[in-house]
C-alpha cells in the first residue's frame, strides 16, 4: 500500500516535473516564436524601409534623369535661340549691309543728279547774274545818258545865251533888260529841266521829298540815301557771304532729287534785307530773313526764322557775332530738311 502510494505520488510528481518542463518548454516555444515573429517584424520593416529607401532613391534618381532630360532640353532650346537669333543677327546685318549698300548706290545716282541739277541751276544763276548786270548796265547807261543829255542842255543854254548877248552887242538895242529878261527865262527854263530829272530820280531811290526842296537839298538826299544804303551794305557783307556759302552747301550735298533747292536773294541795295526762300516761293514766303535793326548799323542785325510753321523766332546779333549767326540758320535748314524728309518717308 506504501508503495502503491509511494509510486501514486511519484508519479503525481513526475507528472508535475514533466508539466513544469512542458511549460517552460512551451514558454519557451512561445517565446522563441515570438522572437522570431518580432525577429520577421523587423527584417519585414527592413525590408519595406529597404524597399521604400530604394523606391525613394528610383524616384530621386527618375526626378534627377527628368530634371537633367529638362535641362538638356532646355539647352537645346536655348541653343536653338541662339542660334536662330544669331542667324537673325547675320539675316539683319547682311541685309543693313544690302540697304547700306543700295542706299550708296542711291546716294551716288542722287549724287551725279544733284551735280547736274547743280550744275543746270548754277548756269541759271550765271544767266539771272549775267541778266542783272546787264540790267544795271543798262540802268548805268541809261543814267549815263540822262548826264550826257542834262549836259548838252547846260551846254546848249551856255550856247544860246552867248549867242544872244552875241546878238544884242551887234545889234546894239537899247531895249537891253528885256533882252536880260529872256536869258533869265531861258536860264530858269533848263534850270528847271535839270531840277525836275534830279527830283525823278530821286523818288525812284524811294527817299521822301518835299515840295519845296531845291537842287541843293535833293542831291544832299541823294549822298545821303546812297551813303546809308552802301553802310547797309556794307554791314551786311559777311551775313550775306555766310547765308549764300550756306546755301550753296546745302543745295549740293542735301537737297535730293525730288525737293527744291534754296535761293539767296540779296536786296542790300534796295530794301536793306538779305532772305533765303524755296526757289518756287514768292519773295514774301521767306524762309530766314536777315536786315539791320532799326536801319544803323551800330544797332545790330536782325535774323527772323519763320523755317519752323510751328514757332516763328525773331534773333539779335552783334555785327562781329557772324559764326554764331551762321551756326543758327545752319540748324534752322538742316532741321527745315529733316522733317521734309520725314514728311516724304511718311
Amino acid at each position: 500500500m506504501g508503495k502503491v502510494v509511494q509510486s501514486f505520488f511519484n508519479k503525481i510528481k513526475d507528472s508535475i516535473q514533466e508539466y513544469k518542463r512542458l511549460s517552460i518548454e512551451e514558454k519557451q516555444r512561445i517565446k522563441l516564436k515570438e522572437f522570431e515573429r518580432q525577429e520577421k517584424e523587423k527584417a519585414k520593416e527592413k525590408e519595406e524601409a529597404k524597399r521604400i529607401k530604394l523606391k525613394e532613391f528610383e524616384r530621386q534618381k527618375k526626378e534627377k534623369e527628368i530634371a537633367k532630360r529638362i535641362k538638356i532640353k532646355e539647352f537645346e532650346q536655348q541653343e536653338i535661340e541662339k542660334r536662330k537669333i544669331e542667324i537673325q543677327k547675320k539675316n539683319e546685318k547682311e541685309l543693313q549691309i544690302k540697304l547700306k549698300q543700295k542706299e550708296l548706290r542711291e546716294e551716288i545716282r542722287l549724287e551725279k543728279e544733284r551735280t547736274k541739277d547743280l550744275k543746270k541751276f548754277l548756269r541759271q544763276e550765271q544767266a539771272i547774274l549775267r541778266k542783272e548786270q546787264t540790267e544795271r548796265k543798262k540802268k548805268f547807261l541809261q543814267e549815263l545818258k540822262i548826264e550826257k543829255q542834262i549836259e548838252k542842255f547846260r551846254v546848249r543854254e551856255v550856247k544860246e545865251l552867248e549867242q544872244l548877248e552875241k546878238i544884242s552887242l551887234k545889234e546894239k538895242r537899247d531895249d537891253y533888260a528885256g533882252l536880260q529878261e529872256r536869258i533869265d527865262k531861258l536860264k530858269q527854263k533848263y534850270q528847271l529841266i535839270r531840277d525836275q530829272k534830279i527830283r525823278e530820280r530821286v523818288e525812284a531811290l524811294g527817299v521822301k521829298i518835299q515840295e519845296g526842296d531845291d537842287r541843293e537839298v535833293l542831291l544832299q538826299k541823294e549822298r545821303e540815301y546812297t551813303l546809308a544804303r552802301q553802310k547797309i551794305e556794307i554791314a551786311l557783307e559777311s551775313f550775306y557771304r555766310s547765308a549764300n556759302s550756306l546755301v550753296f552747301q546745302l543745295n549740293k550735298r542735301h537737297i535730293t532729287r525730288h525737293m527744291s533747292i534754296f535761293r539767296c536773294i540779296d536786296r542790300r541795295f534796295e530794301t536793306g534785307e538779305i532772305f533765303i526762300k524755296w526757289d518756287e516761293s514768292t519773295d514774301d514766303e521767306w524762309l530766314i530773313l536777315i536786315y539791320i535793326k532799326d536801319n544803323s548799323p551800330d544797332e545790330g542785325i536782325i535774323i527772323e526764322d519763320k523755317s519752323n510753321p510751328e514757332k516763328n523766332i525773331s534773333n539779335e546779333f552783334k555785327p562781329n557775332e557772324i559764326f554764331k549767326a551762321s551756326d543758327m540758320m545752319v540748324d534752322s535748314l538742316t532741321n527745315l530738311l529733316s522733317r521734309e524728309r520725314s514728311k516724304k518717308d511718311n
